[in-house]
């Protein structure tokens, strides 16, 4: 029984390992449109205020 026990308490740990990477993963996805969203805008918003000043 305890090994059973024991392999079960390594496979949880692998899952979570698993979960923990792919939390990550998603995050850093994220981080990168929710940046690439603020330098398009920012771009715009910039380029709407310069032809605005002429």
């Amino acid at each position: 029984m305890t090994d059973s026990s024991d392999a079960n308490k390594e496979r949880n740990r692998e899952i979570a390992r698993n979960e923990e990477a792919k939390q990550v993963s998603g995050s850093v996805r994220v981080s990168t449109w929710a940046i690439a969203m603020v330098v398009i805008v920012g771009g715009i918003l910039f380029t709407l205020g310069w032809l605005a000043l002429k």
